[in-house]
């Protein structure tokens, strides 16, 4: 029981920076209806980027923001590859985060950086757990109003209507283009945001750090959107910083239950069938 408790602070850090990719997926996901794998070269990349930038000796406020408007970069470039060689949008993310593997190889120099010894952003912090938590959850209040906000005024209602009805969008004379290009930056730029953020809470950087992260995501939102709904734009903002909090408190109870490490991708793939078939249970049964 004690060990159970123990690896709750760190399962909700570990979820409060999930929940800014599970946000990031959702936008290309739920709002411009892109279905979008691109979080899985941008989160590595806003960590792989980060860590060099830090390492170089760039202080870590400047080093976070430059490598979540890399990964926006990367987002941008997603939906060109769509929208100009018309290449469908999961292959088009797929592409490009094979390609971004060799670049944060080339970025960082070898497999992994030690930040050990270097500033980030939570040195300030005294180490104390609590206080991650707290920073946490700050910027997720933050990110979740800021897209509010955005997103009722005229402008991101636009961008809702793209995804909502594209048709109908056009014959309003919007042009998807700009609107589609915009939330692969916003969604990408989260995800490497979160990206950038972990790696300063490890205080290393992995190249293989984001492989499954998407799958990760869609759990977390999942599991949200199972768990107070989408009924009001609010919700669906909210889903996945709930989902992604439980998830990773899901994945800590396994572990601690005796769970190899190597059966967790089997329980997300689980766990994301189950919200799927339980999201589809409740449709039929409303209806």
């Amino acid at each position: 029981m004690h060990d159970i408790m123990a690896l709750v602070p760190t399962g909700i850090a570990q979820g409060l920076v999930l929940s800014l990719v599970a946000i990031g997926v959702m936008i290309p996901f739920r709002l411009i209806n892109f279905p979008d794998l691109t979080a899985e070269g941008a989160y590595p990349l806003g960590g792989a980027l980060c860590a060099y930038l830090i390492l170089s000796g760039c202080p870590p406020l400047l080093a976070t923001l430059l490598a979540s408007l890399a990964g926006g970069v990367l987002g941008i470039g997603t939906a060109l590859i769509h929208l100009r060689f018309r290449v469908n949008t999961l292959l088009a993310g797929i592409i490009l985060s094979t390609m971004v593997y060799s670049i944060n190889l080339r970025i960082m120099g070898k497999p992994n950086l030690a930040l050990f010894e270097n500033a980030t952003l939570f040195s300030n912090l005294l180490d104390i757990i609590s206080y991650k938590i707290l920073f946490l959850l700050a910027l997720n209040a933050c990110i979740i109003f800021f897209l509010y906000r955005y997103l009722m005024t005229e402008k991101g209602l636009r961008l809702r209507a793209v995804g909502l009805n594209p048709l109908f969008a056009e014959r309003q004379g919007i042009s998807l283009s700009p609107y589609i290009l915009l939330g692969l930056f916003l969604g990408n730029a989260l995800s490497s945001f979160a990206g950038s953020l972990m790696v300063q809470i490890q205080q290393y950087a992995d190249v293989g750090m984001g492989v499954g992260i998407v799958i990760h995501a869609l759990a977390a939102l999942m599991i949200g959107e199972s768990i107070i709904g989408t009924q009001t734009f609010f919700r669906q903002l909210l889903a996945p910083l709930i989902g992604a909090i439980i998830y990773q408190q899901i994945q800590g109870l396994a572990i601690s239950c005796g769970l190899a490490p190597s059966d967790l991708k089997f329980m997300t793939g689980f766990i994301v069938l189950l919200a799927m078939g339980y999201k589809t249970l409740y449709k039929v049964r409303v209806s």
